[in-house]
């Protein structure tokens, strides 16, 4: 009984009623994110601030085990588990919401939440996404170069910017990487906000967030774009704007659930 809770809650089996949602509000959640952010910018910085240190020491890994080709997909890759590291910044925003105490240690109390354990499912799934994504980079990469690694970091760069097999790898690893990012966002986009607000179970928190996606393909793409965009912007001055990307963007993400789904009571 345990399980089928998890997958779909054994006690009420309630299907989320959704929207239609127009570009405005992403660019509302947007705003609203940004608002949420400035109401505790030192707190949410500061857990902002695993993000860029995270990509730090994947950067680290991968020049102490020459392992250069998996850099980019270990740091775009990265995104791929982001909607489950985010959920201290989604609790905030429902803290913030409901006038709780938003303190940046209340925020790891989303731990205790009765629907963790489907979070929780919800978190292996993506790490199981994201460690077939570095597999499958791995692969293409041997598929043009072979086996091994460049000794240098400016090798591997010259490697994939200066010949045929490089732009190959370039055409074919982002369409591949495309479809795996599509995917977790498709599934995502509303599925742990979801869970975080309402215990339903992990198969209808994935469900309502496909029919999300499918009501409003064009401004859930728009999202994911506008998402992507942002994280690159943040990583160009050395990873550290992640810490300021991040948590407004998990901000976002809670309004924008807000603004797709509609709340328990239909109000």
């Amino acid at each position: 009984m345990v399980g089928f809770h998890v997958l779909t809650n054994a006690e009420r089996l309630d299907v989320p009623e959704i929207r239609r949602i127009g570009f405005d509000d992403l660019t509302g959640a947007l705003a609203e994110g940004w608002r949420d952010f400035w109401q505790r910018p030192s707190h949410l910085a500061f857990l902002g601030l695993i993000y860029p240190l995270v990509g730090a020491m994947l950067a680290v890994w991968t020049s102490g085990n020459n392992s250069w080709p998996l850099l980019f997909p270990l740091i775009s890759g990265f995104a791929l588990v982001g909607p489950f590291l985010a959920l201290p910044i989604y609790e905030m925003s429902r803290r913030q919401e409901q006038g709780l105490d938003t303190h940046w240690r209340a925020a790891f109390d989303v731990f205790k939440t009765p629907a963790f354990a489907s979070i929780a499912a919800l978190g292996v799934m993506m790490l199981i996404v994201f460690t077939v994504w570095l597999m499958t980079a791995q692969f293409i990469y041997e598929s043009f170069f072979g086996p091994g690694s460049p000794p240098t970091l400016m090798a591997f760069v010259n490697e994939v910017l200066t010949t045929s097999q490089g732009q190959q790898l370039m055409i074919w690893g982002n369409l591949i990487g495309f479809l795996f990012a599509a995917f977790v966002l498709a599934t995502m986009v509303v599925s742990i906000p979801l869970l975080l607000d309402r215990d339903l179970g992990t198969a209808i928190a994935v469900q309502t967030s496909l029919r999300v996606t499918l009501k409003n393909p064009l401004q859930i793409a728009t999202w994911g774009f506008i998402v992507a965009a942002l994280l690159v912007i943040g990583t160009i001055p050395l990873l550290v704007g992640l810490s300021i990307v991040v948590p407004v963007l998990g901000h976002a993400t809670w309004h924008l659930y807000r603004r797709a789904v509609v709340p328990a009571g239909g109000h």
